[in-house]
């Protein structure tokens, strides 16, 4: 290359344009309407309503009461929508004591109603527990004994290498 020789251009990049979305003017937040009264009753109604009508021996599976729900209740064509709050009234049941687990875990297996003796008391106000006895304090034992404080820790010898079989 010789000295004279001009420079390459530089090639212009063409400019960006700043693109700033604006945010959308909120609404102001006017009453809200007031919610319609669903056209079916509670889940846990339709479920124990279901296990009862189903009378199965050994309990009814999620998927049959699904089935008998969207039969005989209003609730709706979307099937993933009934299947979602069918799982959670499933499981708030069983915690709540109203619907006992015979079989699986979480959402799955086989649901019965519980007896309404035996789940009346886990419903009702809890009795306050009575008061523990406190027991006295055992002698507690100090942190470091003062013979595990006197002995200095040894550090370990590394193994020692065995000897070479003398050759014969």
């Amino acid at each position: 290359m010789s000295e004279d020789a001009a420079p390459a251009p530089a090639v212009a990049t063409p400019e960006k344009k700043a693109t700033t979305k604006k945010a959308a003017p909120k609404k102001p937040a006017g009453p809200k309407a007031p919610k319609k009264p669903s056209s079916h009753p509670k889940y846990n109604e339709m479920i124990a309503k279901a296990i009862t009508t189903l009378k199965e021996r050994n309990g009814s599976s999620r998927q049959a009461i699904q089935k008998y729900i969207a039969a005989n209740f209003n609730v709706g064509k979307d099937e993933k929508a009934i299947s979602a709050h069918l799982r959670l009234a499933l499981k708030r049941g069983v915690t709540s004591g109203a619907l006992k687990q015979v079989k699986g875990t979480g959402a799955s297996g086989s649901f019965r109603v519980a007896d309404k003796a035996a789940a009346a008391p886990k419903s009702s106000i809890k009795k306050p527990a009575a008061p523990k006895a406190k027991k006295p304090a055992a002698a507690k034992k100090p942190a470091a004994t003062p013979k595990a404080a006197a002995k200095p820790k040894v550090a370990k010898k590394p193994a020692a290498a065995k000897k070479a079989a003398p050759k014969k």
